[in-house]
């Protein structure tokens, strides 16, 4: 099997206030900062052989903490990178409640039929995301691989990985600086942790819902 670290970056400057980011580029947070941290000290006592990331700050900063502490280097891929929002980037949740009502109660009751306008689509983030993990299944069956990536993402890879439906989509928890354990076997791939935040302590804060 792979065994297949999921880990959401640590909290950015603009999670907190409900910005969309998409492919915008803000780092982490004070706090985003002490989590990653926080997070490359509980991985200390677990085996890796490579970890994959996004190329934004956010995830490369998150990343840069767990192969630190694993002595391995940061492999990019842009399979894994946050959806592209388009006009959404860089709005606020209110601003988008305002501006775009429809596609925004859509995102949020129905995400598999958004095509974001200047953006992506949630079904062009399956397939990409689809494609890494069919890459990683062969590239390192019986190893164990981390990768650190944004909600969007994650949400589509769980999807990939149980063969549901994208409207399962907002079904799957996804905080800052949570990992998951999902075993890829021959036959199935079974979820062992989902969203797991315990090594957080007190910097634990529960994700904003719109993002």
């Amino acid at each position: 099997m792979v065994r297949l670290y999921i880990i959401r970056h640590a909290e950015s400057e603009w999670n907190p206030i409900g910005r969309y980011q998409g492919l915008l580029d803000p780092e982490l947070s004070e706090r985003g900062k002490a989590q990653a941290k926080r997070l490359g000290e509980h991985f200390q006592s677990i085996e890796l052989h490579a970890i994959y990331s996004s190329p934004l700050k956010r995830t490369l900063q998150t990343a840069q903490e767990v192969a630190k502490a694993k002595g391995l280097e940061i492999i990019e891929d842009r399979r894994i990178i946050e959806i592209d929002h388009g006009v959404w980037s860089g709005l606020l949740v209110e601003e988008v409640q305002k501006r775009f009502p429809e596609q925004f109660r859509q995102w949020l009751e129905e995400p598999y039929k958004v095509s974001f306008e200047g953006g992506e689509s949630l079904q062009q983030v399956y397939e990409r995301v689809k494609d890494f993990l069919e890459e990683i299944r062969e590239r390192h069956w019986g190893q164990t691989i981390a990768l650190v990536s944004h909600t969007v993402p994650i949400r589509a890879i769980y999807c990939a990985l149980l063969k549901v439906d994208l409207s399962k989509f907002w079904s799957f928890g996804c905080d800052n600086a949570s990992y998951s354990l999902v075993h890829m076997e021959k036959d199935r791939n079974v979820i062992m942790r989902l969203n797991t935040t315990c090594h957080l302590g007190d910097l634990y804060v529960e994700a904003h819902k719109a993002l």
